[in-house]
């Protein structure tokens, strides 16, 4: 069995700075209907991720956690907008389907923290990304493609980072 697995890229962040880097780069890659699942321990680094994201992306609002409202908004111009849901405090799928997911993911890229909470709740294609604390500023991410969309997803974004770091 070989060690690496063609559909995983694993990538080691230095800093958040570098998190976020790759996080705007995943951003510009992102079109409406977007599924991205973030899982990681508390401190692992989603949020900084996805503040990335939501800047590559072009949104003209700050990313902030949503854990305490569930779901964020972010806008961009042109009336187009990415939504982020934070499923820490939702306590099985069956809470997150109550959310109308397929509503989110019709209005622009869905980014959701704590995936693997709801995980049952949400599409099977969809781009993974887990991310791992590996010390006071490095971060592991392991970034796994699910359908075909998000294999043309992950094939950029490795383009994009190995040509950009």
């Amino acid at each position: 069995m070989p060690i690496f697995n063609p559909n995983t890229f694993e990538f080691i962040s230095r800093s958040p700075a570098q998190t976020s880097r790759i996080g705007i780069r995943l951003g510009k890659l992102l079109l409406a209907e977007d599924l991205i699942c973030l899982s990681g321990d508390l401190g692992a680094g989603k949020t900084t991720l996805v503040q990335g994201i939501a800047k590559g992306w072009g949104t003209i609002d700050l990313a902030t956690s949503p854990t305490f409202v569930l779901i964020n908004n972010y806008r961009r111009p042109g009336g187009l907008e990415m939504n982020h849901l934070d499923a820490y405090r939702l306590e099985n799928a069956i809470e997150a389907e109550e959310l109308d997911i397929e509503y989110y993911l019709s209005r622009g890229p869905l980014l959701v923290e704590w995936a693997e909470r709801i995980s049952r709740a949400l599409p099977e294609e969809n781009l993974w990304i887990s991310m791992f604390w590996q010390g006071e500023q490095q971060r592991r991410l392991v970034i796994s493609p699910h359908g075909k969309r998000y294999q043309k997803l992950f094939d950029k974004l490795k383009d994009l980072t190995f040509k950009g770091f």
